[in-house]
């Protein structure tokens, strides 16, 4: 009979959990703990600050503003990484050993996402790139943990050929001498099919002084026939844009500037360049989506003033984190997370992403922009030319999976 009547409480418990408050379900079930890693510190810290706002604001856009998914309350964990690889390394590994982290996120800078990529196979944890760019990342350094929303540096090229790619242009390159300007020039070289490319120039990120790259640049294009064009690959702070506007190498050489987006404070100096044209990843003024207004009207409201290049990378990922789980009912195991993940399709602040199945890189739209000087802004203004399809990128797959 005692037996009979412990049953029965049994029952009437269950019972009593199913019909629980999703506040009482969080409190049953542990919660989901998310390590964000970027370089806080260092020449990088104004991408890493965005991509901390997009994510914080994804994870409330993503889950109705709960902070909660299938029960699981998401507990996001920061770490400093300092651009520098070997603190990346230990912070993702402390992450996953100390913290039990179930998915890390990040980093900012590609040579801190290579040094990271054997970190995540080890402790067989998911590591989703945000937004570290180099090819090598989703290419030949990549193993199964490793997603991206985040684009490449495939993606960027293919873009900007499509703005630039043209007989009779000629061009000289200026890069970051790491993983990201070093992966971008040459997959620059790989999608310029019709202009030609006469000179390489990397310098270190946090160069405060441009004037011998450039030298070597114009030495190197001034008396070519065509039409010259500087592409700048750049990341970090200073840039060399203001530098490059002093100069007035096309008053004085013919020599234009081209290049691709960046932070709005960069963008100041791409007013002196008024009808330049190149291709971005994200501009809060041009995709027209759900999650795009809600995040300009959102980051508007909180910060006065519009989300930038990475915030809305930043929102993508908690995006895809969340809906991941959604599908998981919040199961982090991670060989279920990246079954789940493989072919994924997520909205975002750009519109729809995918993961590739083959490589785990977000397949994504880019955008052709043409430079307008408006006074209504500080910065440069990149109008929309036209939408690149992701399905026009023609994206190698470069792993050895």
């Amino acid at each position: 009979m005692k037996r009979r009547q412990l049953s029965i409480a049994a029952v009437a418990a269950l019972a009593a959990g199913i019909a629980a408050s999703p506040a009482a379900l969080a409190q049953a079930r542990p919660d989901v703990k998310i390590a964000l890693i970027a370089s806080k510190t260092g020449p990088l810290e104004a991408y890493a600050k965005q991509t901390i706002v997009g994510f914080n604001m994804g994870l409330d856009y993503a889950t109705g503003g709960t902070m909660t998914v299938a029960g699981r309350k998401l507990v996001v964990i920061e770490k400093d990484d300092q651009g520098k690889p070997d603190v990346g390394k230990a912070a993702l590994a402390a992450a996953y050993a100390d913290d039990k982290v179930d998915i890390a996120v990040g980093p900012t800078a590609s040579p801190v996402a290579l040094a990271m990529l054997p970190v995540a196979e080890e402790y067989k944890k998911i590591l989703l790139v945000e937004p570290a760019v180099a090819d090598s990342i989703t290419g030949d350094k990549w193993n199964k943990y490793i997603f991206r929303t985040g684009r490449n540096s495939s993606q960027d090229a293919a873009a900007n050929a499509a703005a630039l790619d043209q007989p009779g242009n000629v061009i000289a390159t200026l890069a970051n001498d790491n993983a990201f300007g070093r992966d971008g020039v040459k997959a620059a070289k790989e999608f310029t099919r019709k202009a030609k490319i006469v000179h390489e120039e990397y310098l270190p990120v946090g160069t405060t002084d441009f004037t011998a790259g450039l030298q070597r640049i114009i030495d190197k294009l001034k008396d070519q026939p065509g039409n010259k064009y500087i592409s700048v690959g750049w990341s970090g702070s200073p840039t060399p844009f203001s530098k490059i506007a002093d100069l007035e190498l096309d008053k004085r050489y013919g020599i234009k500037l081209a290049t691709g987006g960046n932070i709005l404070p960069a963008m100041v100096a791409y007013k002196s360049f008024p009808g330049m044209e190149g291709a971005l990843y994200y501009y809060f003024g041009i995709p027209k989506n759900k999650a795009n207004e809600w995040l300009v009207a959102n980051h508007y409201s909180k910060f006065k003033a519009p989300p930038d290049f990475f915030t809305a990378g930043g929102m993508s990922a908690a995006i895809a984190v969340v809906e991941a789980l959604k599908k998981t009912a919040g199961d982090t195991n991670t060989n279920k997370l990246i079954a789940t993940l493989e072919g994924m399709s997520f909205d975002t602040p750009k519109g729809t992403m995918t993961f590739r199945k083959e490589d785990h890189q977000a397949m994504q739209e880019m955008y052709h922009f043409r430079i307008k000087n408006d006074p209504a802004f500080a910065w440069g203004v990149p109008e929309l030319v036209r939408v690149i399809p992701a399905s026009e990128l023609n994206i190698p797959i470069r792993n050895k999976r």
